[in-house]
């Protein structure tokens, strides 16, 4: 893979499930949430195909020429009152293969996010980035997005 011209960004499909779990596996944080198997627990292919049937859902991966699964990302759509009743885009699983990072594949599933919500009337993206993650945060920034809040989370088990 030599540059970010050859990616193709596009919807997820059932059968990459599997490569974007590898993808979000694929760092400390990633490997205590995910568990790889062959093959995958039931639970991810099934939450797959409720996201793929939600049209506030989009799954989209940056595939290379070979067909290789080399990032991933989340979006959701949410109605909101806030800022007039505008609509927010919520960005999340945000990630690119660590051996092709630097390529720009990162820019192009942004960047077409952001288009998306856009095109979708959407006011605000937003995206919520572990503090440990300090390039992913400067990352963000240089694309545009500001730190503006701290996020908290409570586990339901």
């Amino acid at each position: 893979m030599s540059s970010a011209d050859e990616i193709k960004i596009r919807l997820a499909q059932h059968q990459d499930v599997p490569a974007i779990i590898g993808l979000l596996a694929d760092d400390a944080l990633g490997q205590e949430r995910e568990q790889i198997a062959n093959p995958l627990p039931p639970s991810y292919l099934q939450a797959f195909d409720v996201i793929a049937r939600d049209e506030r859902h989009m799954v989209m991966v940056a595939e290379g020429d070979g067909g290789d699964i080399l990032g991933c990302l989340h979006i959701t759509f949410i109605p909101g009152l806030s800022y007039r009743g505008a609509a927010r885009a919520l960005i999340e699983d945000v990630r690119v293969d660590g051996r092709h990072r630097g390529l720009g594949i990162g820019h192009q599933l942004l960047n077409r996010a952001i288009a998306e919500a856009r095109h979708r009337g959407c006011r605000l993206a937003e995206l919520f980035v572990h503090q440990t993650r300090t390039d992913a945060r400067r990352f963000y920034t240089d694309l545009g997005f500001q730190e503006s809040h701290v996020g908290m989370r409570m586990a339901l088990p």
